[in-house]
């Protein structure tokens, strides 16, 4: 059986995920392809991934993607978590990650609108809310915003109470809308930090809409995808990744004619049957990653490139913050100043050559942010420490 020890893991993460210098890439597509998916619960997560990955990549580049090319959508899926998908992607996830997803949400929301007294039967209510919903956008070809929305199909006009400090009003309609597929979040309204999406039909927005696959199809070629950016990975980080079963992995797996290899640790991993080669040593590399990045988000099991920092860098509920990467490995976190410069908190030492590399890109970072200071809800306890220079 082929071994994968963490070092070519870690060589893997330099290649695969365009993070050495020779890797890099030239478009936010390549950077998204690369990648699979690019996590966007956070809009400036979308912005400073393509930059890390990217060859002189500009905020205008990724908003070209996004808003006017639209080869790029945004998309609620795997683990009720907002990605940015390739758009020839969305057929797969509709019918699989996104479906899963949409038929929670539909039972969360029926059971609360019973609750709040809105309707005797919540699955009605939410059929007919979708379909003014629907009615109102068809009218509405460049979207609306979710306030816009809100007052114009006054049956949704509400505040559901879920539980003390919880509630939910018209923008979880728009979910399930567009976790079916229904609509998408269009132009974004607000600045590039910022999520303000004008709610737009699907056809609407990106013109002639692919037909979804079967849930089957789908979920093959999101793990397909997964191992070739994140493999070899375990069935456990597939199915943490995936939002799935252990049932649905293994019967993707299956089909894929995946390898299995052995792993450092005594984990049993998976490769793409045409991806076994050795993977080659990438030279010195350092990165630095935003909250929410797709390549510490990755796996479930994160030793072997986050080490001992999980508690330092990760919040309670398993949210990545900032992180400082030297040759596959995450030292630190870094954060901004008040006047928006990039500075560097290490967790561990570093040689000299990697604090002159990290010095360098932190430099780089400040120039292209430009002063623009890029917030986060999801800060780790490392982020919240006094800066120390590296």
């Amino acid at each position: 059986m082929r071994h994968v020890t963490d070092a070519e893991r870690r060589a893997r993460i330099a290649w695969r995920h365009a993070l050495a210098p020779a890797a890099r890439l030239d478009s936010p597509e390549a950077v998204t392809r690369a990648m699979t998916v690019l996590h966007s619960t956070e809009p400036a997560t979308v912005h400073l991934s393509c930059w890390a990955r990217g060859r002189d990549l500009r905020v205008a580049d990724v908003e070209r993607a996004l808003h006017v090319d639209r080869t790029l959508v945004k998309q609620l899926a795997m683990r009720r978590t907002l990605f940015v998908f390739p758009r020839e992607l969305l057929p797969h996830v509709w019918p699989s990650a996104s479906a899963r997803v949409a038929a929670t949400e539909r039972a969360t929301i029926a059971k609360d609108v019973v609750k709040a007294d809105l309707a005797q039967e919540g699955q009605e209510w939410l059929d007919r809310a979708r379909r003014e919903v629907l009615a109102v956008l068809a009218d509405a070809p460049e979207g609306l915003t979710a306030q816009q929305v809100r007052l114009a199909v006054p049956m949704i006009d509400v505040k559901v109470s879920v539980s003390p400090g919880s509630s939910w009003s018209a923008s979880r309609i728009l979910t399930h809308l567009g976790l079916t597929g229904h609509v998408v979040r269009g132009v974004n309204t607000g600045h590039w930090r910022t999520s303000r999406p004008r709610w737009t039909l699907t056809p609407d927005w990106l013109g002639e809409v692919p037909a979804p696959t079967s849930a089957q199809e789908g979920y093959r070629e999101l793990v397909r995808r997964w191992l070739g950016t994140f493999g070899p990975g375990t069935e456990d980080d597939v199915v943490w990744w995936l939002g799935a079963t252990k049932t649905i992995v293994r019967a993707a797996l299956r089909e894929l004619d995946a390898v299995e290899v052995s792993l450092d640790g005594g984990s049993l991993g998976y490769l793409l049957p045409d991806d076994v080669e050795e993977t080659p040593d990438p030279g010195a590399w350092v990165s630095l990653l935003p909250v929410l990045d797709p390549t510490v988000m990755g796996w479930k099991a994160r030793e072997f490139y986050l080490g001992p920092h999980r508690e330092q860098l990760f919040d309670r509920n398993g949210n990545a913050g900032t992180t400082v990467w030297v040759d596959g490995r995450v030292v630190g976190c870094w954060v901004q100043d008040e006047a928006g410069v990039v500075h560097l908190r290490l967790l561990e030492q570093v040689g000299a050559r990697a604090r002159k590399a990290l010095r360098a890109e932190a430099a780089r970072l400040t120039s292209w942010l430009g002063g623009v200071r890029v917030g986060t809800v999801y800060p780790s306890a490392a982020m919240r420490e006094p800066v120390v220079p590296p």
